[in-house]
């Protein structure tokens, strides 16, 4: 077999490691990120990707150099044009892709064809490939996963003015502009009328939803289902649980809200041997006959009410993805796009969860980069 060949990069120069060490504080966030994850085994993963598999033709640049850029896309919460700016104005930037302080970085097209090729070579089970190998090496490094996992969904609304385009549908008969978002309810919130009265109303959303699966006490998501915004949060369920049960995770415990109550759910996790947490409609519990003790039972096990008590958790988990991370909005157009934004922004989730963890270094950076 020819031996792979990549683009050779300058860390060991002489503008290399020497200024680093002295500009680049040991304790730095992104110091940290680089020792604990063996990175080479990222390499393997992603070589596939490659035409030739990186054995023949102008050697490109190691695919970790490429996974390092888009993960500092997301983390900073840049578009590939601003990350390409601030790699090559940061020091501590430089240091995590292994570059020399004079040498430049892949420029946002590479990063882009890096994406393309994930996509139309259909390859976005590579990005499920590798969460699960974030979640491997956190467990190699003893983070110590609990025995409760929560199960919730997140929407993101789709890159589109929705008026226009409706509009643009109707006048000029053309797709829609994202033909994979789709109208989804986000919630119901109360309110009361000019007459004082209380109110029900359901606000909706256009765009898609990022199902995942949180482990509750280390705060670190191991699976991820991602579907347009009409999908029920309830069918995604047993998807979720699969995934988690090829980690070998020391699961016990679901937990989920009332829009996850469904009798296959709970029938599911008992011909698994877990424990049910998920929050039960007031239906189950106030009708007369005799299923009804059933879940009267079952919400006043301990299982069910430590669940419940971690729910909060994965809503707390879903702020710091919009709000840092930009998961409010999708970043790109379709379904397929969309999947590799909320694989990336869930695996920085993680990432910065473990770095925490591990070392006591919290994330707080911010890039000042000129749009």
């Amino acid at each position: 077999m020819a031996k792979r060949r990549f683009k050779q990069l300058g860390m060991d120069s002489f503008f290399g490691s020497l200024v680093y060490d002295r500009a680049v504080p040991e304790s730095h966030f992104l110091r940290k990120l680089e020792e604990i994850l063996p990175w080479e085994r990222f390499t393997e993963r992603l070589i596939r990707l490659y035409q030739g598999r990186a054995e023949k033709g102008r050697p490109p640049y190691d695919p970790v150099v490429i996974l390092k850029m888009l993960l500092l896309s997301y983390l900073y919460n840049l578009s590939e044009r601003q990350t390409e700016m601030f790699a090559n104005d940061s020091l501590s930037a430089k240091h995590f892709l292994g570059l020399a302080v004079d040498e430049a970085a892949p420029d946002h097209s590479t990063l882009t064809a890096f994406k393309k090729r994930i996509i139309e070579n259909h390859h976005i089970g590579e990005l499920e490939e590798l969460l699960g190998e974030v979640v491997q090496v956190a467990q190699e490094r003893e983070v110590h996963f609990g025995q409760i996992q929560v199960v919730d969904s997140t929407h993101t609304v789709a890159n589109v003015n929705t008026g226009k385009d409706e509009r643009r549908q109707k006048k000029e008969n053309k797709d829609p502009r994202d033909r994979g978002a789709k109208w989804g309810a986000k919630h119901q919130r109360r309110y009361r009328d000019e007459n004082g009265e209380v109110k029900t109303q359901t606000e909706y959303f256009y765009g898609y939803k990022a199902h995942t699966s949180m482990n509750a006490e280390t705060q670190i998501i191991t699976s991820v289902v991602v579907t347009a915004g009409n999908a029920p949060d309830g069918k995604q369920f047993a998807a979720l649980v699969d995934k988690d049960a090829k980690q070998n995770l020391p699961v016990r415990i679901y937990g989920a809200d009332r829009g996850y109550d469904d009798s296959e759910n709970h029938y599911l996790l008992e011909a698994k041997g877990l424990h049910s947490a998920i929050l039960l409609n007031t239906y189950r519990t106030a009708k007369k006959d005799s299923n009804k003790q059933r879940w009267v039972a079952l919400q006043e096990t301990a299982e069910y009410q430590a669940g419940q008590r971690e729910r909060y958790k994965i809503e707390r988990k879903y702020g710091e993805a919009k709000e840092n991370h930009g998961l409010r909005r999708c970043r790109y157009l379709g379904y397929l796009r969309y999947t590799v934004q909320a694989y990336l922004t869930v695996i920085v989730l993680n990432l910065k969860r473990m770095v925490k963890t591990i070392t006591g270094t919290n994330f707080k950076g911010r890039a000042n980069v000129q749009s």
